[in-house]
């Protein structure tokens, strides 16, 4: 799958956003774009957590930078010292473009690690869910540019491979992406917009992306009541390179399963550089 470039750049004025929140739309390589939210860390400039890293969050498919769910781990991480910058990718929210399930998503994520770096930022983490987790994978081997990279990496509820159908959900989600009345629930049940070509070439997997991420720390994490992937998918992934590897137990899928202790502990984990 591929998105169509459409639209400009909004430029921002980073004296004007480091003292508080602020909204951005960003663009991409390939032209799409972008809408961000920037939050800079609620903790107390005493607190030792502080450290001046910004966590770039990824959500999954279907969510947005405006879901409850992602808003809350914003919440939560700037609790722990962190700045966050949400975003919603292509196809989802208010951005532009259609949705290639975690092909050209890498695009989306490296405009927001950019975004991140020029509010003032020396350090940035990524962390994603689901859709999210595999794109976070990805962009930490593909893009080692200086302005674009992530330092730190954690993938929560990620996929091993593509095209897995083992589990219910996956295989409605499939039907969602790859039928025309799928993409039509999707529209408008889930306001995603999803491209209907396939992927020409088939993008790097997660799994194999993961062997090209070190000396980069990256950290796998996943619900032992995943629905949607199996314990096979964190375990592959983790034995694929050099990372560390949680299994939560009694945690199921991605963003809305995880709870404010593990999002504390994620923010711990990014922010420690």
């Amino acid at each position: 799958m591929s998105s169509e470039g459409e639209g400009g750049f909004h430029m921002v004025d980073v004296s004007l956003i480091t003292s508080g929140s602020r909204r951005a739309m960003l663009r991409t390589d390939d032209g799409v774009r972008i809408e961000a939210v920037y939050e800079p860390s609620t903790a107390s400039v005493t607190d030792t957590a502080v450290t001046g890293t910004a966590v770039v969050v990824a959500h999954g498919f279907t969510g947005s930078a405006d879901r409850p769910a992602v808003r809350r781990a914003a919440r939560v991480l700037t609790g722990r010292g962190a700045a966050v910058v949400t975003f919603s990718f292509r196809g989802h929210g208010g951005s532009g473009g259609r949705s290639t399930v975690g092909d050209r998503e890498v695009l989306d994520l490296s405009a927001a690690v950019r975004w991140a770096r020029e509010l003032g930022h020396a350090r940035v983490a990524t962390l994603g869910f689901s859709m999210g987790g595999s794109v976070v994978l990805r962009h930490a081997a593909l893009d080692r540019e200086a302005e674009g990279r992530a330092d730190a990496v954690a993938a929560v509820s990620a996929p091993a491979r593509w095209y897995y159908r083992g589990t219910a959900p996956m295989r409605r989600l499939h039907w969602v992406v790859t039928r025309p009345a799928g993409r039509l629930v999707g529209r408008y049940g889930f306001g995603t917009r999803i491209d209907r070509r396939a992927w020409d070439p088939v993008p790097l997997s997660p799994v194999e992306a993961v062997p090209l991420i070190a000396p980069t720390p990256l950290l796998i994490v996943h619900g032992d009541r995943d629905a949607y992937f199996p314990l096979d998918h964190p375990r592959m992934l983790a034995g694929a390179g050099e990372a560390e590897l949680w299994l939560e137990r009694g945690m199921g899928h991605a963003e809305n399963a995880a709870d404010d202790e593990l999002l504390a502990r994620l923010g711990d984990w990014l922010t420690r550089g």
